[in-house]
């Protein structure tokens, strides 16, 4: 997607050689309008697949999931916590997440309410490095025999497993951008195809 691809060159931060900081603009300070045009992007390559919701995990990724989800004409956005609160039940579902930017280890949490079976869920998220948040949410949408129809991604980091998994697995995946690497601070993007 252009304007991302413009906003990570102008904008965006590499740092080392695997630390992609798009701060100013995708996931501290939000920049309205190139959020929305994501989301019309990512609901113009789901759209046919008719999802009956969009699924993220706390917390970068709600933007993103609420921007597709008007974008698909106003579905439900569900996300999985990090953290058990007083207030959940014992009906839950949940599946262990490895964090690359913050090296922990996170139980994802949906109730099982939230995520109906039989649902069709697109599954959306920030970035996609290692491919370890997908794949637990994945793992809640199995657990209530929901369907998912499609991962959405702002920045890939094809430099990193994550992607070139799920698509060896055949799952439909959708990165706005992918960066292939960084050298002297300077994020490499991949052309578009």
């Amino acid at each position: 997607m252009e304007a991302l691809c413009r906003m990570i060159r102008e904008k965006g931060k590499g740092i080392g050689t695997d630390i992609v900081k798009v701060d100013m603009f995708l996931n501290h300070r939000i920049d309205t309008a190139l959020l929305f045009q994501m989301g019309e992007a990512w609901a113009e390559e789901f759209r046919a697949e008719k999802p009956d919701l969009v699924m993220t995990v706390e917390a970068s990724g709600i933007a993103m999931a609420v921007a597709a989800a008007h974008a698909m004409g106003d579905i439900p956005v569900v996300f999985a916590k990090k953290s058990a609160t007083v207030v959940q039940n014992e009906g839950m579902v949940q599946a262990p997440v490895y964090s690359f930017t913050h090296k922990t280890q996170n139980m994802i949490r949906i109730d099982e309410r939230y995520l109906p079976e039989g649902s069709r869920v697109l599954i959306i998220d920030d970035f996609l490095a290692d491919g370890e948040a997908v794949r637990g949410m994945m793992s809640l949408c199995e657990q209530r025999k929901a369907t998912v129809i499609g991962v959405g991604i702002a920045v890939e980091k094809g430099f990193q497993p994550g992607g070139q998994k799920l698509r060896e697995a055949g799952v439909h995946l959708k990165s706005l951008a992918i960066v292939d690497g960084i050298r002297d601070g300077e994020i490499l993007l991949r052309p578009e195809a």
